[in-house]
């Protein structure tokens, strides 16, 4: 009987110790893949950034689809500025323009037309990427807005989101619940985003 009890409580002993190394050790590994998978995403959601603010450039506002917006990265072409050769301190003393020393033949400057892809990222770069979270098959919510400024000024915006579920659903359900309930409570976005549909924020990201 005592030897019984003896095997009880050292197997309690084991699984109590088993229980508090899991509690501490779960909401590391969670914290640490959560960092892995959102410094990804971070990055994608850059470039979504990047690429928007240049198709406004061009078309003053911004891409309502994520078709339009790879269409726009393979397909339109933007003006490079070639330089070759630069002013000397001396011709800058003398007060010789870029232009003059151009016709001199001192420097070149040639523009040349280069897709939209190959200038804001590489050749080599997938534009169909663009639209998918890192690590899923799902992809970003992205939508544009036109809001009006104190100053009564009209602002086109837009915003790219993916919530925590979309990239945390795989992980420990508790702790998933408890960051989701965190944001709410704190009245945060419960994920990643660029940009804001109900706040002019100068197209920042949530991580910023």
């Amino acid at each position: 009987m005592k030897v019984t009890l003896k095997i009880l409580l050292v197997a309690a002993v084991l699984l109590l110790t088993y229980m508090c190394y899991r509690s501490i050790k779960t909401p590391m590994e969670f914290d640490a893949e959560k960092e892995t998978r959102e410094k990804a995403i971070i990055s994608r959601l850059i470039d979504i950034r990047k690429a928007q603010l240049e198709y406004k450039n061009v078309y003053k506002e911004h891409a309502g689809s994520f078709d339009d917006l790879i269409k726009f990265l393979d397909e339109k072409k933007l003006p490079f500025l070639n330089k070759v050769g630069v002013l000397t301190d001396e011709q800058l003393e003398k007060g010789m323009t870029e232009q003059e020393a151009v016709k001199k033949g001192l420097i070149k400057r040639d523009t040349f037309w280069v897709l939209a892809k190959d200038t804001l990222f590489s050749p080599t770069y997938n534009s169909a990427d663009l639209r998918y979270v890192p690590g899923t098959q799902k992809q970003f919510n992205m939508d544009t807005a036109t809001l009006t400024s104190g100053a009564g000024y009209t602002i086109k915006v837009f915003e790219a989101n993916v919530n925590y579920n979309d990239y945390l659903g795989d992980l420990d359900k508790q702790l998933l619940l408890n960051l989701e309930d965190k944001a709410e409570k704190q009245s945060k976005f419960p994920g990643l985003r660029v940009g804001s549909l109900t706040e002019i924020n100068n197209n920042a990201g949530n991580w910023e």
